[in-house]
């Protein structure tokens, strides 16, 4: 037998790597399972989009490795989606690199700035990846709680009193997943003071920005970010794009010059046909978003009728394309959502993979069709 690496040994498989494989197989046992668990749009992409793949395959270097930075009509499509939503301004050549999805970007960013044993501070609750790639690397995970009365910010206090002199990166996620939770600009600006005062580097995880969300924000949009923060987005939401893996990293140009320097050893270049996708879809202006979300406020608003019928409460401030709703007291969230499971075929998310935090907690997504979840209603 040959042994793996040590590392695997920090890691499990991912929950819904698991857990949809007992889904999967109820379903092969003919239980008519309705998906609320996972966040892939179910919603196709523009027609626009769709050709502008279509027709790229004809063109002669469509088949060809490409630029480790992707195309330069791409960069500019990146920069111009930044001024127009969030007023920021990002040189195309040099302080933004297109990703294979966000994803690998914190895989691509752990490597570039985390030595063995440097210290990083990841949310709970929070995406998963980050504490996993942190542990992949050797690096000391210091989880900061995030609590619903404090409108799932970190608390700077707590923050001050922990010993930081070996910390390098600061995750955060705004609009937070897994609770919807929007930032403000007052928040963003306590974060970059933060990360100056104690030279950490802050990585904002950006892709929910303009799902269900009046007021798009981003990091960079506070004086001095850049020399601080680096931002990460991603066209898989925005424009039901996940399977295309179509991502962004923004920063400075010292920044992301060393992502590169990662990356362009990780791959050989995004497909010519999806840039040239995307380069479409960065196109679409207002009414793309409007129709987009008009679609997702009507699954919304199903929704919290569902969970009205289950009796947990939802703050109807939160955006992004889930909903996060509390549980009645002391339920437990991996108990609640099995039992929804095999009694209702309903899959939900339990709060707890997301941290310990996510403990009394469930999450719904969105990417289900309205009929689906007037069924899942119908079955309570």
């Amino acid at each position: 037998m040959i042994t793996t690496a040590n590392r695997l040994n920090t890691v499990e498989e991912y929950y819904f790597s698991k857990k949809l494989k007992e889904v999967n197989q109820l379903i092969i046992e003919g239980k008519p399972v309705i998906n609320m668990g996972i966040g892939s749009p179910d919603l196709a992409p523009h027609p626009t989009v769709i050709n502008a793949i279509q027709e790229a395959l004809l063109e002669p270097n469509a088949h060809m490795y490409q630029s480790y930075q992707g195309l330069p009509d791409l960069r500019k499509g990146f920069c111009d989606y930044y001024v127009n939503n969030f007023n920021v301004s990002i040189d195309a050549t040099s302080e933004i690199l297109p990703l294979m999805g966000s994803k690998e970007g914190i895989m691509h960013i752990a490597m570039a700035f985390l030595n063995e044993g440097d210290g990083v501070l990841i949310p709970n609750p929070g995406y998963p990846t980050y504490q996993s790639v942190c542990n992949l690397l050797g690096a000391k995970t210091l989880l900061y709680d995030l609590a619903e009365e404090n409108h799932w910010y970190p608390n700077f206090e707590a923050l001050e009193k922990q010993d930081l002199s070996k910390v390098k990166l600061m995750w955060v996620c705004y609009p937070h997943m897994p609770t919807g939770a929007q930032a403000s600009l007052e928040l963003f600006e306590q974060l970059i003071a933060f990360g100056k005062k104690h030279h950490i580097l802050i990585v904002n995880d950006n892709p929910y920005s303009s799902i269900l969300n009046d007021t798009p924000l981003s990091i960079l949009q506070v004086n001095g970010a850049k020399d601080i923060a680096i931002e990460l987005n991603s066209l898989s939401k925005t424009y039901n794009m996940a399977g295309w893996r179509v991502g962004m990293v923004i920063g400075n140009s010292e920044n992301i010059a060393s992502v590169l320097k990662v990356k362009s050893n990780m791959d050989s270049g995004m497909f010519f046909g999806i840039q040239k996708g995307a380069i479409e879809a960065l196109k679409l202006g207002n009414e793309w978003f409007e129709s987009l979300n008009e679609q997702y406020k009507r699954r919304r608003e199903l929704v919290y009728v569902l969970c009205e019928k289950l009796g947990v409460v939802v703050n109807k401030r939160q955006v992004g394309m889930f909903v996060w709703a509390k549980l009645p007291q002391s339920s437990s969230s991996e108990l609640f959502i099995d039992e929804l499971l095999y009694e209702k075929s309903l899959f939900v998310t339990p709060g707890t993979i997301f941290g310990s935090q996510g403990e009394g907690y469930i999450r719904f997504s969105l990417c289900v069709k309205e009929e689906k979840i007037k069924e899942a209603i119908s079955r309570l």
